[in-house]
């Protein structure tokens, strides 16, 4: 069989040789890259070599690129005139903001009548009209007249056998349960306060005066406050910074101030009484010390941290801020405009359909990088296996 074979490849045109080398090559080629590619998958999941990378980047942040160091000071001179113009677009991107801030101004008049007849509903001021109440589903179209009969018997029965409630029972306090960004701040405690709120109000700033909004919290009588109303101003600003002209990108809030609450006494659900136990180093009695310490809760929202003239935060101030002010706009923008979506739950299915569709496609290069794994000749499953968490070395 050797023989033969020398003898086919020896009787092989030289140009069908050439062919058979250039395949070969083709075919290392081939490997090459993939084992380039896999080890480029490697070195972004080593969390080391992602944190060396990121760090480089920070610091090219804001630097020149190597490309503009390199062109003739003439051209430099040119992409100056280009900068000056971009300050100019920043300024007048500020005005159209402002005049954007007018129109929700105006707008918001037109909204509120709508909203106050919300509230009215919730808190049963006001019964609507079995024409105003008229509501067709998807389902309820599919249905025939006989069912859809069947279907209103059973319901007038139901509400017969349960107790007549007034308005919307807990109309905010089940939005704000079933929105993540607030219910992260409710503690059970702040429960029994929230089913007392009855209406949240934005109000913008009138006209020449300083960008900003308010949100009010407006509640029934109640036994932990003597507050009907709880305020929470935002002011804002839509300028460029001098310093920074190009990080401009729409208003910005810059501050806020909550309010006093007038908790009557003993109902405070931001303070906490703790007892702590205290022993004499010389004659080794015991004593109970009483102490009121912070108690988290989201009435907390009405006493942010004050902001200092010179700007300057703490760590830890500045992340609450940060929060306050996403809270606060999230409030504003969709809270108070789409409040009967949250409480059905709704708008909270249309927010998780735009986190399902990243999820979906995270989930397609998941696969891909499998499939890729599972072609390649070289992968061993057993070196990228991960040893469960008590087996691996601290």
């Amino acid at each position: 069989m050797a023989d033969i074979d020398n003898k086919d490849q020896a009787e092989m045109d030289p140009a069908d040789m050439e062919d058979v080398e250039d395949v070969e090559e083709e075919e290392t080629g081939e490997d090459e890259n993939s084992k380039a590619r896999q080890l480029t998958v490697q070195m972004m999941q080593n969390p080391q070599i992602l944190a060396a990378l990121q760090e480089r980047l920070d610091g090219l942040n804001g630097s020149p690129s190597g490309y503009m160091e390199s062109l003739p000071k003439v051209v430099k001179r040119r992409v100056n005139a280009l900068k000056n113009l971009q300050v100019k677009c920043a300024h007048i991107e500020a005005k159209f903001y402002e005049e954007v801030h007018e129109l929700e101004r105006k707008y918001a008049a037109l909204y509120q009548p709508l909203f106050d007849k919300r509230s009215e509903i919730v808190t049963a001021a006001y019964e609507p009209t079995d024409e105003e109440c008229e509501w067709k589903t998807d389902e309820e179209e599919e249905l025939t007249d006989e069912m859809k009969e069947k279907a209103k018997l059973e319901e007038e029965k139901k509400d017969e056998e349960k107790e007549n409630p007034k308005g919307i029972p807990e109309f905010w306090l089940t939005v704000f349960k079933n929105v993540d960004l607030l219910s992260d701040m409710l503690q059970e405690h702040d429960e029994p306060v929230l089913k007392h709120l009855q209406d949240i109000k934005v109000k913008f700033s009138d006209p020449g005066q300083p960008m900003s909004f308010t949100l009010e919290f407006l509640f029934e009588p109640n036994e932990f406050f003597t507050n009907t109303v709880l305020s929470k101003t935002y002011k804002m600003r839509s300028e460029p910074d001098e310093s920074d002209p190009f990080s401009f990108d729409g208003p910005e809030i810059m501050s806020c101030a909550g309010c006093t609450i007038d908790w009557t006494k003993g109902k405070n659900v931001t303070l906490k009484t703790i007892k702590k136990k205290q022993k004499h180093k010389g004659r080794g009695t015991v004593r109970t010390v009483t102490k009121t310490v912070p108690n988290d809760s989201f009435f907390n929202f009405f006493s942010p941290p004050e902001v200092p003239e010179n700007g300057e935060l703490d760590e830890d101030s500045e992340a609450i801020l940060a929060a306050d002010f996403e809270i606060g706009h999230f409030i504003r923008e969709r809270i108070v405009p789409r409040a009967v979506l949250y409480f059905t739950g709704e708008a909270i299915e249309d927010d998780d359909d735009d986190y399902d569709e990243e999820g979906e496609e995270a989930d397609d290069e998941e696969g891909e990088e499998e499939a890729d794994e599972e072609n390649d000749p070289d992968y061993d499953p057993k070196k990228d296996a991960t040893p469960p968490a008590e087996c691996r070395q601290q």
